[in-house]
Protein backbone atom coordinates (compact mmCIF):
# COMPACT_ATOMS: atom_id res chain seq x y z
CA UNK A 1 0.00 0.00 0.00
CA UNK A 2 1.45 3.41 -0.83
CA UNK A 3 2.47 5.44 1.95
CA UNK A 4 1.24 9.46 2.02
CA UNK A 5 4.64 11.01 3.49
CA UNK A 6 4.79 14.70 5.26
CA UNK A 7 5.42 17.74 3.70
CA UNK A 8 8.34 18.96 1.42
CA UNK A 9 9.50 21.30 4.09
CA UNK A 10 10.83 18.38 7.11
CA UNK A 11 12.41 16.55 3.33
CA UNK A 12 15.37 19.09 2.41
CA UNK A 13 17.66 18.60 5.51
CA UNK A 14 17.58 15.23 5.50
CA UNK A 15 17.68 14.55 1.72
CA UNK A 16 21.02 16.50 1.58
CA UNK A 17 22.48 14.48 4.77
CA UNK A 18 21.70 11.80 2.75
CA UNK A 19 23.26 13.30 -0.62
CA UNK A 20 26.26 14.48 1.65
CA UNK A 21 27.17 10.66 2.77
CA UNK A 22 26.35 9.50 -0.50
CA UNK A 23 28.94 11.41 -2.09
CA UNK A 24 31.52 10.59 0.40
CA UNK A 25 31.10 6.65 -0.14
CA UNK A 26 31.26 7.74 -4.01
CA UNK A 27 34.24 9.39 -3.65
CA UNK A 28 35.91 6.60 -1.30
CA UNK A 29 35.32 3.86 -3.67
CA UNK A 30 36.94 5.92 -7.09
CA UNK A 31 39.78 6.53 -4.39
CA UNK A 32 39.95 2.98 -3.87
CA UNK A 33 39.34 1.73 -7.14
CA UNK A 34 42.32 4.59 -8.51
CA UNK A 35 44.82 3.29 -5.83
CA UNK A 36 45.40 0.30 -8.20
CA UNK A 37 47.46 1.97 -10.44
CA UNK A 38 50.03 3.61 -7.82
CA UNK A 39 50.74 0.64 -6.22
CA UNK A 40 51.96 -1.37 -9.50
CA UNK A 41 55.50 -1.22 -9.50
CA UNK A 42 55.84 -1.06 -5.22
CA UNK A 43 54.03 -4.32 -5.43
CA UNK A 44 56.34 -5.95 -8.75
CA UNK A 45 59.91 -4.26 -6.83
CA UNK A 46 58.73 -6.42 -3.57
CA UNK A 47 57.45 -9.83 -5.00
CA UNK A 48 58.86 -9.89 -8.35
CA UNK A 49 55.61 -10.37 -10.44
CA UNK A 50 55.42 -9.33 -13.60
CA UNK A 51 53.59 -6.24 -15.07
CA UNK A 52 51.11 -9.29 -16.95
CA UNK A 53 50.83 -10.81 -13.17
CA UNK A 54 49.62 -7.07 -11.50
CA UNK A 55 47.62 -5.20 -14.69
CA UNK A 56 45.71 -8.85 -14.99
CA UNK A 57 44.44 -8.20 -11.49
CA UNK A 58 43.56 -4.40 -12.53
CA UNK A 59 41.60 -6.06 -15.36
CA UNK A 60 39.96 -8.76 -13.41
CA UNK A 61 39.04 -5.59 -10.95
CA UNK A 62 37.63 -3.63 -13.63
CA UNK A 63 35.47 -6.19 -14.70
CA UNK A 64 34.05 -7.50 -11.85
CA UNK A 65 33.42 -3.50 -10.88
CA UNK A 66 31.22 -3.31 -13.98
CA UNK A 67 29.61 -6.34 -13.70
CA UNK A 68 28.75 -6.11 -10.13
CA UNK A 69 26.14 -2.98 -10.73
CA UNK A 70 23.29 -4.41 -11.77
CA UNK A 71 23.23 -6.74 -9.16
CA UNK A 72 24.02 -4.17 -6.64
CA UNK A 73 21.40 -2.59 -7.60
CA UNK A 74 18.79 -5.56 -7.46
CA UNK A 75 20.21 -6.07 -4.00
CA UNK A 76 19.70 -2.44 -3.32
CA UNK A 77 16.64 -2.48 -4.05
CA UNK A 78 15.68 -5.63 -2.30
CA UNK A 79 17.46 -5.29 0.95
CA UNK A 80 18.24 -1.69 1.23
CA UNK A 81 21.14 0.80 0.17
CA UNK A 82 21.75 1.22 3.51
CA UNK A 83 22.88 -2.23 4.11
CA UNK A 84 24.47 -2.88 0.88
CA UNK A 85 26.40 -0.11 1.05
CA UNK A 86 27.78 -0.50 4.50
CA UNK A 87 28.77 -4.62 3.48
CA UNK A 88 30.24 -2.82 0.41
CA UNK A 89 32.64 -0.75 2.69
CA UNK A 90 33.58 -3.45 4.88
CA UNK A 91 34.30 -5.64 1.80
CA UNK A 92 36.56 -2.66 0.66
CA UNK A 93 38.50 -2.49 4.32
CA UNK A 94 38.79 -6.07 4.59
CA UNK A 95 40.39 -6.85 0.77
CA UNK A 96 42.51 -3.74 1.42
CA UNK A 97 43.39 -4.89 4.55
CA UNK A 98 44.54 -8.60 4.05
CA UNK A 99 46.80 -7.36 1.15
CA UNK A 100 49.11 -6.61 4.02
CA UNK A 101 49.69 -10.18 4.49
CA UNK A 102 49.70 -11.52 1.26
CA UNK A 103 52.44 -13.74 -0.12
CA UNK A 104 51.27 -14.91 -3.45
CA UNK A 105 50.03 -13.73 -6.64
CA UNK A 106 46.81 -15.59 -6.88
CA UNK A 107 46.20 -14.03 -3.67
CA UNK A 108 46.81 -10.26 -5.20
CA UNK A 109 44.10 -11.61 -7.80
CA UNK A 110 41.16 -12.98 -5.54
CA UNK A 111 41.79 -9.59 -3.36
CA UNK A 112 41.75 -6.90 -5.76
CA UNK A 113 39.46 -8.51 -7.85
CA UNK A 114 36.58 -9.89 -5.08
CA UNK A 115 36.41 -8.13 -2.23
CA UNK A 116 37.77 -4.95 -3.84
CA UNK A 117 36.07 -5.05 -7.28
CA UNK A 118 32.41 -6.41 -5.70
CA UNK A 119 32.95 -3.70 -2.92
CA UNK A 120 33.77 -0.83 -5.22
CA UNK A 121 30.79 -1.86 -7.56
CA UNK A 122 28.31 -2.10 -5.32
CA UNK A 123 29.15 2.01 -5.15
CA UNK A 124 29.59 2.48 -8.70
CA UNK A 125 27.20 4.95 -10.21
CA UNK A 126 24.42 3.13 -9.95
CA UNK A 127 24.22 3.58 -6.32
CA UNK A 128 23.93 7.38 -6.87
CA UNK A 129 21.25 7.06 -9.29
CA UNK A 130 19.39 5.10 -6.66
CA UNK A 131 19.88 7.92 -3.86
CA UNK A 132 18.75 10.62 -6.50
CA UNK A 133 15.80 9.27 -7.75
CA UNK A 134 14.50 8.50 -4.53
CA UNK A 135 15.61 11.49 -2.48
CA UNK A 136 15.34 13.93 -5.19
CA UNK A 137 12.48 15.00 -7.46
CA UNK A 138 13.58 18.66 -8.13
CA UNK A 139 17.45 19.09 -9.21
CA UNK A 140 17.23 15.66 -9.58
CA UNK A 141 19.73 15.89 -12.71
CA UNK A 142 21.92 18.28 -11.14
CA UNK A 143 22.36 15.71 -8.06
CA UNK A 144 23.21 13.09 -10.53
CA UNK A 145 25.60 15.25 -11.69
CA UNK A 146 27.09 16.01 -8.77
CA UNK A 147 27.43 12.12 -7.63
CA UNK A 148 28.84 11.32 -11.15
CA UNK A 149 31.69 14.30 -10.61
CA UNK A 150 32.48 12.49 -6.73
CA UNK A 151 34.87 9.59 -9.34
CA UNK A 152 36.97 12.40 -10.65
CA UNK A 153 36.97 14.14 -6.66
CA UNK A 154 37.87 10.39 -5.59
CA UNK A 155 41.24 10.62 -7.77
CA UNK A 156 42.38 13.78 -7.54
CA UNK A 157 41.70 13.30 -3.36
CA UNK A 158 43.02 9.80 -3.01
CA UNK A 159 45.56 8.94 -5.76
CA UNK A 160 48.83 11.51 -4.92
CA UNK A 161 48.38 10.57 -1.01
CA UNK A 162 48.31 7.21 -2.16
CA UNK A 163 51.09 7.39 -5.10
CA UNK A 164 53.43 9.44 -2.12
CA UNK A 165 53.09 6.39 0.46
CA UNK A 166 53.63 3.72 -1.84
CA UNK A 167 56.45 5.44 -3.11
CA UNK A 168 57.61 6.57 0.34
CA UNK A 169 56.93 4.74 3.67
CA UNK A 170 55.79 1.84 1.63
CA UNK A 171 52.55 0.11 -0.34
CA UNK A 172 51.39 -1.28 2.88
CA UNK A 173 50.87 2.78 4.22
CA UNK A 174 49.15 3.04 0.96
CA UNK A 175 46.46 -0.31 1.91
CA UNK A 176 46.17 0.62 4.94
CA UNK A 177 45.22 4.27 4.17
CA UNK A 178 42.53 2.54 2.03
CA UNK A 179 41.76 0.32 4.75
CA UNK A 180 41.37 2.54 7.06
CA UNK A 181 39.01 5.07 5.79
CA UNK A 182 36.57 2.29 4.47
CA UNK A 183 35.95 1.52 7.72
CA UNK A 184 35.49 4.57 9.08
CA UNK A 185 32.66 5.31 6.52
CA UNK A 186 30.99 2.34 7.66
CA UNK A 187 29.17 3.71 11.14
CA UNK A 188 28.61 7.00 9.12
CA UNK A 189 26.72 4.92 6.32
CA UNK A 190 24.49 3.17 9.14
CA UNK A 191 24.00 5.73 10.94
CA UNK A 192 23.37 9.14 8.62
CA UNK A 193 21.42 7.07 5.12
CA UNK A 194 17.99 5.38 4.89
CA UNK A 195 16.60 3.54 1.79
CA UNK A 196 13.55 6.10 1.46
CA UNK A 197 12.68 9.24 2.70
CA UNK A 198 9.06 7.59 3.68
CA UNK A 199 11.76 5.94 6.66
CA UNK A 200 12.11 8.91 8.36
CA UNK A 201 8.69 10.34 7.26
CA UNK A 202 9.14 12.53 4.42
CA UNK A 203 8.77 12.34 0.95
CA UNK A 204 11.61 13.72 -1.83
CA UNK A 205 13.21 16.63 -1.90
CA UNK A 206 11.20 19.05 -4.48
CA UNK A 207 7.94 16.16 -4.42
CA UNK A 208 4.20 17.82 -3.03
CA UNK A 209 2.44 17.08 0.20
CA UNK A 210 0.22 14.80 -1.74
CA UNK A 211 3.39 12.35 -2.93
CA UNK A 212 2.80 8.62 -2.89
CA UNK A 213 5.93 6.48 -2.77
CA UNK A 214 5.69 3.20 -4.93
CA UNK A 215 5.25 0.11 -2.50
CA UNK A 216 7.91 -1.74 -1.85
CA UNK A 217 8.19 -5.49 -2.64
CA UNK A 218 9.95 -7.93 -0.34
CA UNK A 219 9.16 -10.96 -1.06
CA UNK A 220 9.46 -10.93 -5.28
CA UNK A 221 12.36 -12.46 -6.25
CA UNK A 222 16.26 -12.34 -5.21
CA UNK A 223 18.60 -9.88 -6.53
CA UNK A 224 20.01 -12.10 -9.04
CA UNK A 225 17.02 -13.18 -10.03
CA UNK A 226 15.78 -9.48 -10.43
CA UNK A 227 18.75 -8.65 -12.47
CA UNK A 228 18.35 -11.27 -14.62
CA UNK A 229 14.68 -11.00 -15.38
CA UNK A 230 15.11 -7.15 -15.70
CA UNK A 231 17.63 -7.82 -18.73
CA UNK A 232 15.61 -10.35 -19.99
CA UNK A 233 12.62 -8.02 -20.19
CA UNK A 234 14.13 -4.79 -21.08
CA UNK A 235 16.28 -6.84 -23.93
CA UNK A 236 13.13 -6.65 -26.31
CA UNK A 237 13.50 -2.65 -26.46
CA UNK A 238 16.07 -0.59 -28.37
CA UNK A 239 15.79 2.07 -26.06
CA UNK A 240 17.90 -0.12 -23.97
CA UNK A 241 20.53 -1.34 -26.60
CA UNK A 242 21.12 2.52 -27.79
CA UNK A 243 21.85 2.95 -24.18
CA UNK A 244 23.71 -0.18 -24.01
CA UNK A 245 25.76 0.48 -27.07
CA UNK A 246 26.34 4.29 -26.67
CA UNK A 247 27.77 3.40 -22.51
CA UNK A 248 29.96 0.80 -24.20
CA UNK A 249 31.41 3.18 -26.55
CA UNK A 250 31.62 6.07 -23.78
CA UNK A 251 33.64 3.14 -21.65
CA UNK A 252 35.64 2.71 -24.82
CA UNK A 253 36.80 6.47 -25.13
CA UNK A 254 37.64 7.09 -22.06
CA UNK A 255 38.62 4.96 -19.31
CA UNK A 256 39.55 2.32 -22.08
CA UNK A 257 41.97 4.66 -24.48
CA UNK A 258 41.84 8.06 -22.95
CA UNK A 259 42.45 7.06 -19.38
CA UNK A 260 44.98 4.10 -20.18
CA UNK A 261 46.81 4.88 -22.96
CA UNK A 262 47.04 8.95 -23.15
CA UNK A 263 50.58 8.83 -21.35
CA UNK A 264 52.49 6.36 -23.02
CA UNK A 265 50.69 7.95 -26.36
CA UNK A 266 52.09 11.65 -25.42
CA UNK A 267 55.16 9.82 -24.38
CA UNK A 268 55.17 8.44 -27.95
CA UNK A 269 55.57 12.32 -29.41
CA UNK A 270 58.38 12.96 -27.20
CA UNK A 271 56.51 14.58 -24.22
CA UNK A 272 57.79 13.82 -20.60
CA UNK A 273 55.53 11.11 -18.84
CA UNK A 274 55.41 13.48 -15.92
CA UNK A 275 53.91 16.32 -18.23
CA UNK A 276 51.30 13.88 -19.93
CA UNK A 277 50.13 12.94 -16.44
CA UNK A 278 49.61 16.17 -15.12
CA UNK A 279 47.40 16.75 -18.33
CA UNK A 280 45.45 13.58 -17.61
CA UNK A 281 44.42 15.03 -13.98
CA UNK A 282 43.71 18.11 -15.93
CA UNK A 283 41.14 16.03 -16.92
CA UNK A 284 39.96 14.54 -13.99
CA UNK A 285 39.15 18.47 -12.28
CA UNK A 286 37.44 19.72 -15.64
CA UNK A 287 35.37 16.78 -15.39
CA UNK A 288 34.15 17.59 -12.40
CA UNK A 289 33.02 20.99 -13.44
CA UNK A 290 31.55 19.62 -17.00
CA UNK A 291 29.54 16.62 -15.03
CA UNK A 292 27.51 19.05 -12.32
CA UNK A 293 26.66 21.66 -15.22
CA UNK A 294 25.48 18.21 -17.16
CA UNK A 295 23.26 17.56 -14.66
CA UNK A 296 21.85 20.48 -14.66
CA UNK A 297 21.46 20.70 -18.14
CA UNK A 298 19.60 17.33 -17.70
CA UNK A 299 16.72 19.12 -16.11
CA UNK A 300 16.46 21.47 -18.70
CA UNK A 301 16.87 20.26 -21.86
CA UNK A 302 16.02 16.75 -24.10
CA UNK A 303 18.55 13.93 -22.73
CA UNK A 304 18.85 12.79 -26.29
CA UNK A 305 20.05 15.52 -27.62
CA UNK A 306 22.82 16.22 -24.73
CA UNK A 307 23.86 12.95 -25.67
CA UNK A 308 23.91 13.49 -29.33
CA UNK A 309 26.00 16.27 -28.71
CA UNK A 310 28.56 15.01 -25.99
CA UNK A 311 28.95 12.02 -28.78
CA UNK A 312 29.58 13.37 -31.16
CA UNK A 313 32.12 16.59 -30.30
CA UNK A 314 34.41 13.84 -28.36
CA UNK A 315 33.75 12.13 -31.48
CA UNK A 316 35.40 14.81 -33.80
CA UNK A 317 37.99 15.98 -30.75
CA UNK A 318 39.57 11.95 -30.92
CA UNK A 319 39.59 12.44 -34.91
CA UNK A 320 42.34 15.46 -34.07
CA UNK A 321 44.17 14.21 -31.44
CA UNK A 322 47.55 12.56 -33.40
CA UNK A 323 48.06 16.13 -34.54
CA UNK A 324 47.97 18.11 -31.59
CA UNK A 325 50.24 15.34 -29.42
CA UNK A 326 53.70 16.75 -29.24
CA UNK A 327 56.65 17.17 -27.33
CA UNK A 328 55.36 20.48 -25.45
CA UNK A 329 52.14 21.44 -24.31
CA UNK A 330 50.49 23.72 -27.54
CA UNK A 331 47.33 25.82 -26.77
CA UNK A 332 45.55 23.43 -28.94
CA UNK A 333 46.32 20.23 -26.83
CA UNK A 334 45.39 22.45 -23.83
CA UNK A 335 41.80 23.11 -24.97
CA UNK A 336 41.64 19.63 -26.04
CA UNK A 337 42.02 18.63 -22.16
CA UNK A 338 39.64 21.32 -20.95
CA UNK A 339 37.61 20.03 -23.62
CA UNK A 340 37.64 16.44 -22.90
CA UNK A 341 37.58 17.32 -19.42
CA UNK A 342 34.18 18.55 -19.53
CA UNK A 343 32.98 15.69 -21.72
CA UNK A 344 34.73 13.16 -19.90
CA UNK A 345 31.19 11.83 -17.74
CA UNK A 346 28.96 14.43 -18.72
CA UNK A 347 27.36 11.77 -20.42
CA UNK A 348 26.04 10.36 -17.20
CA UNK A 349 23.16 12.01 -16.03
CA UNK A 350 21.43 12.14 -19.14
CA UNK A 351 21.70 8.82 -19.61
CA UNK A 352 20.52 8.01 -15.50
CA UNK A 353 17.73 10.55 -16.89
CA UNK A 354 16.49 8.31 -19.46
CA UNK A 355 16.56 4.92 -18.11
CA UNK A 356 14.39 6.52 -15.84
CA UNK A 357 11.81 8.34 -18.35
CA UNK A 358 11.87 4.76 -20.41
CA UNK A 359 11.66 2.46 -17.80
CA UNK A 360 10.11 3.84 -14.70
CA UNK A 361 11.43 4.85 -11.59
CA UNK A 362 11.62 1.49 -9.68
CA UNK A 363 13.45 -0.23 -11.91
CA UNK A 364 15.58 2.42 -13.71
CA UNK A 365 18.52 1.32 -10.93
CA UNK A 366 18.85 -2.20 -12.51
CA UNK A 367 18.28 -0.69 -16.03
CA UNK A 368 21.40 1.79 -15.39
CA UNK A 369 23.69 -0.77 -13.02
CA UNK A 370 23.23 -3.04 -17.26
CA UNK A 371 23.87 0.02 -19.07
CA UNK A 372 26.89 0.90 -16.65
CA UNK A 373 28.21 -2.92 -16.81
CA UNK A 374 29.03 -2.11 -20.48
CA UNK A 375 30.76 1.04 -19.91
CA UNK A 376 33.33 -0.90 -17.99
CA UNK A 377 33.48 -3.82 -20.76
CA UNK A 378 34.03 -1.68 -23.27
CA UNK A 379 37.15 0.43 -21.38
CA UNK A 380 38.54 -3.02 -21.14
CA UNK A 381 38.40 -4.14 -24.71
CA UNK A 382 39.61 -0.64 -25.79
CA UNK A 383 42.26 -1.19 -23.73
CA UNK A 384 43.65 -4.16 -25.09
CA UNK A 385 43.05 -3.14 -28.52
CA UNK A 386 44.59 0.15 -28.36
CA UNK A 387 47.67 -1.64 -26.66
CA UNK A 388 47.61 -4.43 -29.66
CA UNK A 389 47.08 -1.46 -32.33
CA UNK A 390 50.67 0.13 -31.13
CA UNK A 391 52.39 -2.85 -30.73
CA UNK A 392 51.49 -3.91 -34.18
CA UNK A 393 51.20 -1.04 -35.99
CA UNK A 394 54.10 1.21 -33.90
CA UNK A 395 51.59 4.11 -33.14
CA UNK A 396 47.94 4.78 -31.71
CA UNK A 397 46.84 6.50 -35.02
CA UNK A 398 44.34 3.52 -35.86
CA UNK A 399 43.31 3.39 -32.42
CA UNK A 400 42.53 7.34 -32.12
CA UNK A 401 40.41 6.83 -35.98
CA UNK A 402 38.69 4.12 -34.11
CA UNK A 403 37.42 5.70 -30.99
CA UNK A 404 36.49 8.38 -32.97
CA UNK A 405 34.17 7.02 -35.65
CA UNK A 406 32.47 5.07 -32.93
CA UNK A 407 31.67 8.27 -30.76
CA UNK A 408 30.18 9.64 -34.06
CA UNK A 409 28.14 6.25 -34.69
CA UNK A 410 27.36 6.75 -30.99
CA UNK A 411 25.71 10.15 -31.74
CA UNK A 412 23.44 9.03 -34.54
CA UNK A 413 22.15 6.50 -32.13
CA UNK A 414 21.09 8.73 -29.32
CA UNK A 415 18.92 10.37 -32.20
CA UNK A 416 17.32 6.83 -32.33
CA UNK A 417 16.20 6.55 -28.80
CA UNK A 418 12.10 7.57 -28.84
CA UNK A 419 10.80 10.20 -27.47
CA UNK A 420 8.46 9.35 -23.95
CA UNK A 421 5.73 11.26 -23.17
CA UNK A 422 5.93 10.49 -19.37
CA UNK A 423 9.19 11.22 -16.72
CA UNK A 424 8.85 8.02 -15.37
CA UNK A 425 8.33 9.34 -12.13
CA UNK A 426 5.48 10.24 -11.10
CA UNK A 427 5.91 12.95 -8.07
CA UNK A 428 7.81 14.80 -11.20
CA UNK A 429 5.11 14.99 -13.89
CA UNK A 430 2.58 16.28 -10.90
CA UNK A 431 5.15 19.18 -10.18
CA UNK A 432 5.33 19.80 -13.88
CA UNK A 433 1.39 20.01 -13.71
CA UNK A 434 1.29 22.17 -10.89
CA UNK A 435 3.72 24.48 -12.17
CA UNK A 436 2.02 24.66 -15.23
CA UNK A 437 -1.45 25.56 -13.94
CA UNK A 438 0.39 28.81 -11.81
Amino acid sequence: MATTAKPEARTSTRAWWVAGVTMAALVAAAGFRSSTGALLEPLEHEFGWSRATTSGAVSLNLVIYGLTAPFAAALMERFGVRRVVALALALVAAGAGLTLVMTSAWQLWFLWGVPIGVGTGAMALVFGAIVANRWFVRDRGLITGVFSAASSTGQLIFLPAIAHLAHGPGWRWAAGLVAGFALLLVPVVLLVMRDRPSDVGQVPYGAPESYAEPPVVRDGPGPARLALTTLREISHRWTFWALFLTFWICGWSTNGLIGTHFIPAAHDHGMPETTSAGLLALIGIFDIVGTIASGWLTDRVDSRYLLFGYYFLRGLSLLVVPTLLGPHVQPSLFLFIVFYGLDWVATVPPTVALCRIHFGLEKSGVVFGWVFASHMVGAGVAASYAGWIRQGLGDYFVAWMTAGGLCLLASLMCLSIPRARRSGDPALEQVAQESAQL
